[in-house]
């Protein structure tokens, strides 16, 4: 064999593993979440992170198909058998209950890793926390459980109040019925009165608003879920609008101008379903994954919120409060 020949020959055999290993398919992540891309932009960076800190990294060694709902929840089952579709080779659902039942109907052999608010075994996402036993695992955040809590740090900080406004979105079938649950339950306990507005889109919110303002409640309860969570700014500039105290579930409400908040770290729970799928990435069994309840809660106080409401923030509050808003 000529010299020449036998270069061509040895650089071919050395390029070719290359080439075969780059045409291979990455693996796919597919995510599902019931609103849209914007709100959540430092959420998803979050979930991005999880899968970053085990290896995986969008673009590189993993691709993620992206759906949005758009707020439609009636799109969820439609979006999750795309993805199944999709040949995805795992499904994330990272904030919604509504997201991972579709995900749940739309496969029983894909893997899911989900995170909802509400209990999954009482949802049938799994049979049991420890031993999960289907398709699917994930984080439990539990923020749809903390309402009685919520209710009684609103009442320290706003002592005299007893007539309350909540906000519900009824499109929102599962958080909407449990909170109603939640809430009248607290309501009853802390000798309070209560009044449901529901909304279902921005439009709404503003209209609820001015009946809000005109019934002159106390102090305003938001009721959880990513529906609210994306309007966090617009929810928080009409409560200031209408110099009412209101309590939310998760910080970012705080972060946004509201009052305060009382809840798990939505970001973490981003954060750890990306870490999640990426174990499913790498072979473990969602049966075998036990789901993690969130055992860390932040309560958040904005001091310059409370004190264009005129509030005086007792001590024992600033005290307990994992964050204080200056």
């Amino acid at each position: 064999m000529r010299r020449r020949e036998f270069i061509v020959g040895a650089s071919g055999a050395a390029i070719f593993p290359f080439g075969a290993r780059a045409q291979q398919a990455l693996p796919i992540v597919g995510f599902l979440h019931p609103v849209s891309a914007a709100p959540f932009a430092r959420f998803v960076a979050a979930f991005r992170e999880g899968l970053a800190g085990a290896g995986y990294v969008e673009g590189q060694n993993v691709a993620i198909e992206y759906r949005w709902a758009e707020g439609r929840a009636d799109r969820l089952p439609i979006l999750a058998t795309e993805l199944v579709q999709r040949g995805v080779n795992v499904i994330a659902t990272p904030g919604n209950t509504n997201a991972s039942l579709a995900a749940k109907a739309a496969t029983a052999t894909i893997p899911i890793v989900f995170g909802v608010a509400d209990d999954p075994v009482k949802f049938g996402l799994v049979e049991s926390l420890a031993r999960p036993g289907g398709n699917a695992t994930g984080i439990n955040y539990l923020t749809a459980e903390l309402v009685s809590k919520r209710f009684g740090l609103l009442r320290e900080l706003v002592p005299g109040a007893t007539r309350i406004a909540v906000l519900v979105n009824p499109a929102d079938v599962l958080t909407s019925q449990s909170t109603r649950l939640d809430v009248q339950s607290a309501a009853t306990n802390l000798g309070l009165q209560i009044e449901f507005f529901e909304v279902r889109n921005s439009d709404e919110i503003d209209t609820a608003f001015d009946a809000i303002g005109a019934a002159r409640p106390d102090a305003l309860f938001v009721g959880p879920g990513a529906f609210f969570n994306a309007r966090r700014v617009q929810l928080a500039m009409l409560a200031a609008r209408h110099a009412i105290p209101a309590a939310y579930s998760v910080r970012d409400y705080a972060e946004a101008g509201g009052l305060m908040s009382y809840g798990t770290n939505i970001g973490d729970m981003f954060r750890q379903v990306g870490a999640y799928t990426a174990r499913v990435l790498k072979g473990e069994k969602p049966a075998d994954l036990p789901v993690i309840q969130a055992v860390k809660f932040e309560f958040v106080i904005n001091l310059r919120t409370a004190r264009s409401l005129k509030l005086a923030v007792p001590q024992s509050l600033l005290v307990a409060a994992d964050e204080v808003i200056e």
